[in-house]
């Protein structure tokens, strides 16, 4: 995108976009996979707190990782062995900012049923099967968390998870909002559907940090502590 930006370049190799296409929906299945663990963490966490450093194990969090990134590997890459196999005759021109799997294959000169279907399967697998694993967790959470007497507790069970939630929503809105528009959407506009692609890349590495400083109290003390330097030197 900053390519196309700063220095208009509008040309990228087959292949090259093609290894672009793989390493970006790898990443981002991948990322998924690291919100059902983090789900899981805060299931251990507030459900069975005494066993925590007993079930999350050095050990346990690594499988975890290979058998989420093993996932995403595998599932991406007959995306790209099947569109290699396509004949592409007639049109060169990508309408998005990146090389996003059905803006590929939509140049296809060929019948792209298998492609399609590939596609909607591997991301309906993985958005049905990581939503209800993290739904799953956080019913357990909430069940566990009303069921303590401390109204005080309960804000600080449900303050851990906040920050998770939010990485939640920022992760999977917009994904689904791209995916609706890219397979029912046939009369979206095509800005829309490079609208919402970029913001599915975008918005949650940009929300993340955030997020994530707002609840770490040493980065939110910086954070202040810099603002009122800056107002006392400006005054």
């Amino acid at each position: 995108m900053l390519d196309i930006f700063w220095f208009n370049e509008h040309w990228i190799e087959f292949d090259v976009c093609l290894t672009q296409m793989y390493f970006i929906h790898t990443l981002c299945i991948f990322e998924s996979a690291i919100l059902v663990a983090m789900a899981f963490d805060r299931f251990v966490a507030i459900c069975i707190p005494l066993h925590y450093s007993a079930i999350l194990t050095t050990s346990i969090v690594i499988k975890l990782g290979l058998v989420g990134l093993s996932r995403a590997v595998f599932m991406v890459l007959p995306c790209a062995l099947l569109i290699k196999r396509l004949p592409y005759y007639t049109s060169y021109i990508i309408h998005h900012t990146y090389c996003e799997h059905m803006a590929v294959v939509k140049l296809a000169s060929a019948n792209t049923l298998i492609n399609r279907a590939y596609g909607i399967s591997v991301a309906l697998s993985v958005i049905v099967l990581d939503l209800w694993l993290i739904a799953t967790s956080y019913v357990k959470i909430l069940q566990a968390v009303f069921r303590l007497s401390s109204q005080n507790a309960r804000s600080k069970a449900l303050g851990t998870c906040a920050a998770h939630v939010c990485t939640i929503l920022a992760f999977y809105t917009p994904g689904l909002f791209s995916f609706l528009t890219h397979r029912i959407g046939k009369n979206v506009s095509p800005s829309v559907h490079i609208i919402l692609s970029s913001l599915y890349l975008l918005v949650p590495p940009t929300v993340n940090p955030l997020v994530y400083g707002v609840k770490t109290k040493q980065i939110r003390d910086r954070v202040l502590s810099l603002f009122s330097h800056l107002k006392i030197t400006e005054y």
